[in-house]
């Protein structure tokens, strides 16, 4: 098969390497000349394993958003707030029958994508594989995980069987969800809660077993948000799967607090940003969360970050 990835981050190098590994045409898709420098004076696309003692590199071809060859496969891995800019800019790329990825975290960015290509099948990704880069274009492989993928416009299509069995075969665990709603709304929560909370007290995830209060109570209101927005199988057992990850991801950092340290924009908007939007909407009394929101965005402007 062939791949054209946007967006090389953590997950869009640890994708690229993967597929390139089984033997499918991958080509980087990079948005201006400087970059394409850059990746050019690279030794390509690094792997390495979580702790660093096995490397490998991939010298993957890349090319400009511009470029003329049309995309069948695309992987859109760049983050929330630029999805919308990323796609514009190689939509004249895509055909009737292209397949569009979208791995974004949040929610509200992949609806926005579908809305820009109402004729093309987009296939959102919800997926709990750590990841992040060592350096510009070098991947580290930070924990084990799966991802589901879903139609966001449901029965229109059969699931993609081929693409599964590519993906699956290339190790990255996978597999369909008729409503991958559930898995969007569920992560959305989990990562309010995580994501935010990290970033708020400047710790490692399972540093926030010190705060169980906040924890709970954050959770009992998403439920109820979740119930609201007619998730109610997301916010089954909410509690006890923010725990889960808690203390599955001990060690790890989370992206939105790996975005603070390295002086980055944020995802809040699609994540704390949107969940509060929702319960406004909703009518949804939710004074816990709307609290952790501002004091995630007073949080980023002391690091002179955007917060929205």
């Amino acid at each position: 098969m062939s791949w054209h990835i946007l967006g090389a981050g953590s997950l869009g190098c640890l994708w690229a390497a993967r597929l390139t590994a089984q033997q499918h045409a991958v080509h980087l898709l990079l948005r201006n000349t400087q970059a394409l420098h850059r990746y050019t004076a690279s030794r390509g696309v690094g792997l390495s394993d979580a702790q660093c003692m096995h490397s490998h590199y991939y010298p993957i071809p890349a090319q400009l958003t511009d470029d003329p060859q049309p995309i069948a496969h695309l992987l859109l891995a760049c983050k929330a707030y630029d999805a919308e800019a990323a796609i514009a800019q190689v939509k004249q790329r895509l055909r009737h029958n292209s397949i569009v990825i979208l791995l974004q975290n949040g929610l509200g960015s992949q609806q926005a994508i579908q809305s820009l290509l109402p004729n093309i099948r987009c296939i959102a990704a919800s997926s709990t594989e750590g990841a992040y880069l060592a350096e510009p274009f070098h991947s580290v492989f930070a924990g084990s995980g799966h991802s589901w993928l879903g139609d966001l416009q449901p029965l229109t299509h059969a699931a993609p069987t081929r693409l599964l069995e590519a993906y699956n075969a290339a190790a990255i665990p996978c597999s369909w969800s008729p409503d991958i709603s559930e898995h969007l709304w569920r992560k959305l929560a989990i990562n309010c809660v995580i994501n935010s909370l990290t970033v708020i007290h400047n710790c490692l995830n399972g540093e926030l077993i010190r705060h169980p209060t906040q924890i709970n109570s954050l959770c009992d209101e998403l439920q109820l948000l979740l119930c609201s927005a007619g998730q109610s199988a997301a916010a089954q057992d909410l509690q006890q799967q923010v725990w889960t990850v808690i203390n599955k991801t001990a060690a790890n950092s989370s992206s939105m607090r790996q975005d603070v340290l390295n002086r980055r924009r944020t995802e809040i908007s699609y994540i704390s940003g949107f969940a509060c939007a929702q319960s406004l909407a909703l009518e949804c009394y939710t004074p816990v969360l709307h609290a952790l929101h501002a004091q995630l965005q007073d949080t980023l402007r002391v690091h002179g970050l955007p917060t929205a």
